[in-house]
């Protein structure tokens, strides 16, 4: 099936126009923020933080039996339509190596869990998997914990912390530990002032007030670092190289495609066997993900099987 520009993946769940009936019988609360667009449409002011949140905690509760959803003040608030089609989009790569079937019993690293813990909550429910989620940040660990908490997901999700800033599978991919594939939402921008520059870039394609609001929120380390998303992945390429055995494919997004080049270059260095890029696309939003595996076709296969 071929996609148009600008189409979410086939199985992603939110093809149509929000449908704020539905809606917002799963989230009463949604129907405080519901405005009436200039063209009529029923629409809600993605200006206003909680307005933002809210709509995802309708998402959740609708389409992914999410029960119970929140997240700190200024946490990143991720847009769930664009979080799902990376899900996806990885879950064909895994199919790729198991006959075309997307597996249910895969074993998943989120790296950066966040304080949201979107990854794992829908890929735990579309699929099956099983998650493991780390994250530096504490206090973000807290609000996920209470997420799979609430909603009875402690067999299906764990969280382990990185007490090592610098580092990012070190101590939290353990010995003889396996996964079939990490993903990952690297902080983008290289400064405070450039993720401040991106939002209000977001916010005019949106067509909002030129406000100085993050009002998809973000913490440092979420939108940025020194030397933003190449030097990070770079850093992940390098380290990925010690845990070629443990793991199946490695991933992360990648927001800019002219970043793509140097981050080619550092897997080839790394002696990555095979890398992948999936495009992804949610109206003009273009992004991509960038998967690599230290592991040939015969490898991969044998390593299904005896998961089989």
């Amino acid at each position: 099936m071929t996609r148009q520009k600008g189409e979410l993946h086939p199985r992603n769940r939110h093809h149509s126009r929000y449908d704020f009936a539905c809606l917002t019988r799963d989230c009463p609360a949604l129907a405080g923020f519901i405005i009436t667009s200039p063209r009529g449409d029923e629409t809600i002011d993605f200006a206003n933080p909680q307005a933002v949140k809210t709509l995802n905690q309708a998402l959740l509760a609708h389409f992914y039996g999410v029960t119970h959803w929140d997240i700190p003040e200024g946490f990143l608030c991720p847009p769930v339509p664009g979080r799902a089609d990376y899900v996806h989009h990885l879950a064909d790569l895994l199919a790729d190596d198991n006959q075309g079937v997307v597996p249910r019993d895969a074993s998943v690293l989120d790296i950066g869990v966040g304080a949201n813990c979107i990854y794992p909550l829908i890929g735990n429910h579309d699929y099956g998997w099983r998650f493991t989620g780390s994250d530096v940040n504490a206090e973000a660990l807290k609000s996920a914990t209470a997420i799979i908490e609430a909603n009875g997901l402690q067999s299906r999700i764990r969280l382990r912390r990185q007490k090592t800033p610098e580092a990012i599978f070190a101590g939290i991919i353990h010995k003889n530990e396996q996964f079939d594939a990490t993903l990952c939402n690297p902080p983008f921008h290289d400064s405070a002032a450039g993720a401040q520059a991106g939002n209000e870039r977001k916010r005019r394609n949106l067509g909002l007030a030129d406000q100085p609001v993050l009002n998809f929120g973000g913490q440092e380390g979420e939108l940025w670092c020194n030397g933003g998303e190449v030097a990070f992945i770079t850093r992940m390429i390098a380290e990925s190289k010690d845990y070629a055995r443990q793991v199946v494919w490695f991933s992360s997004l990648v927001s800019r495609g002219d970043n793509l080049p140097p981050l080619y270059r550092a897997l080839e260095q790394a002696g990555a066997v095979k890398v992948v890029k999936k495009e992804m696309s949610q109206g003009q939003k273009q992004s991509r993900f960038i998967a690599w595996t230290f592991l040939d076709a015969p490898a991969r296969q044998r390593r299904r099987q005896k998961k089989a």
